[in-house]
């Protein structure tokens, strides 16, 4: 599996950078992980967004889905796509309320909301539990964040990534994390008592998560733009040498 970073900003886009977005990828096969901000400009400068196999949401805060309005007009409006795009339609893997969320996001108006319905080029399924999609084993882990979440885990080959998505400590995150290769946490900001329960990690925090559950790598990302990077990756890395800060563009091999 390879592992590309088209956004890891945290919360909200940075300057030059785009919110949370991921592609795993493996045989051919073209997975979006999260598609925040700015993410699916970062998708067509690498892929033709056509290509994409399914999409899995973590969660519906914008910063990690707001470009599904975009990949909408693409696959509503393109003049000439390669394939029927109602006959191939794209999977989207997301929490249970989303084909209303997305929808309400992209109907131009309210009159038209009632008519908007995205699933004539999407086919929503939800995010529970576990999931074959293409080559990949995806499973689901409910996490603590203010609307539903969910962490994921996605095997292929004897590999296996670990996302967090957007959460608080929780104790589904060690399960989520137990003995991966990889774990691609987000570290939103510094670590400190006043910090308020069950919205995001620490350095220290991800840090810790990666040592108890054994993981083989700690990749740290959603760092807030107004959060000192480098002050959470020394917080990580105290607990859990092997750690790196993701970059924009950077591609990683699980």
């Amino acid at each position: 599996m390879r592992l590309t970073i088209l956004g890891c900003s945290g919360s909200i886009p940075g300057p030059g950078k785009a919110a949370s977005g991921y592609l795993v990828e493996a045989g051919g096969f073209l997975l979006a992980l999260d598609f925040g901000n700015g993410t699916f400009a970062e998708l067509q400068a690498r892929h033709d967004p056509f290509d994409l196999g399914a999409l899995v949401l973590s969660h519906l805060h914008p910063d990690h889905c707001a470009d599904f309005g975009a990949l909408a007009v693409l696959r509503r409006y393109h003049p000439h796509p390669p394939h029927d795009v109602h006959a191939r339609r794209l999977p989207v893997y997301a929490p249970e309320n989303a084909p209303a969320r997305l929808a309400k996001a992209y109907a131009p108006n309210d009159a038209e909301l009632a008519e908007t319905d995205l699933s004539d080029v999407f086919s929503f399924r939800s995010l529970t539990g576990g999931s074959r999609i293409g080559p990949f084993e995806l499973c689901a882990v409910p996490v603590n964040h203010p609307t539903e979440a969910f962490g994921v885990r996605i095997s292929h080959g004897g590999r296996t990534l670990a996302y967090t998505g957007d959460t608080g400590q929780c104790d589904s995150l060690d399960e989520l994390a137990r003995g991966v290769d990889v774990l691609l946490a987000e570290a939103t900001w510094t670590d400190a008592p006043d910090r308020p329960e069950g919205v995001h990690l620490s350095g220290k925090q991800a840090g810790a998560l990666a040592r108890r559950a054994g993981a083989g790598r700690l990749l740290l990302t959603h760092v807030a733009p107004w959060t000192d990077r480098m002050t959470i990756l020394a917080e990580a890395k105290a607990e859990f040498p092997d750690t790196r800060l993701v970059e924009q563009s950077a591609t990683y091999d699980v």
